[in-house]
């Protein structure tokens, strides 16, 4: 019913229109439709995907179900946190799941297999960033575990930035 998948930079092109509405849905309503619409654009092209599945250091996976592509997510081992005292820790940047396959448990399997993934590569714990208004999200990574340990500014524009939760899960 549902498979997880590593990408590549051909899946570049299906992944950017997912980004897209999945980032929207969460944060469309943020900052102002302009400064949106450019962090849109310039975050979520095909080449910016291209660039990023490429680089080593990123782990973009992919979530189907029923052979559509449903979400994705990205890590990134090894990536420290000044909120968090362990060094070998994996940073989820992006856990993303079109909303017409909310509700099939698709975002806990990916959440599930980047656990696995990050435990795997000798990880001490998963950390991201969440914004403060996105409860569905929070009440989510709450329920996995995690527990507010930072705040941090996220840049949308050069003149707006959402306050966001640093999140962390530590292994135990």
């Amino acid at each position: 019913m549902f498979k997880i998948l590593k990408a590549t930079p051909k899946e570049a092109k299906q992944l950017a229109p997912i980004a897209k509405d999945a980032f929207l849905t969460a944060h469309g309503h943020s900052a102002s439709k302009e400064d949106i619409n450019n962090y849109v654009a310039d975050n979520f092209s095909e080449a910016n995907f291209v660039a990023e599945i490429s680089n080593p250091d990123n782990h973009y996976y992919l979530v189907y179900y029923n052979n559509k592509l449903a979400g994705y997510s990205k890590v990134t081992l090894n990536t420290t946190n000044k909120n968090i005292p362990s060094k070998n820790v994996t940073y989820m940047s992006r856990l993303y799941l079109l909303k017409d396959f909310y509700g099939l448990n698709l975002g806990k399997e990916l959440f599930d297999f980047n656990i696995k993934f990050s435990k795997h590569h000798n990880q001490q714990g998963i950390w991201l960033a969440v914004w403060i208004e996105n409860e569905r999200a929070i009440k989510f990574y709450t329920k996995m575990g995690f527990k507010i340990v930072g705040e941090y500014d996220f840049r949308i524009s050069a003149t707006h930035t959402n306050p966001n939760h640093i999140m962390y899960l530590e292994y135990k």
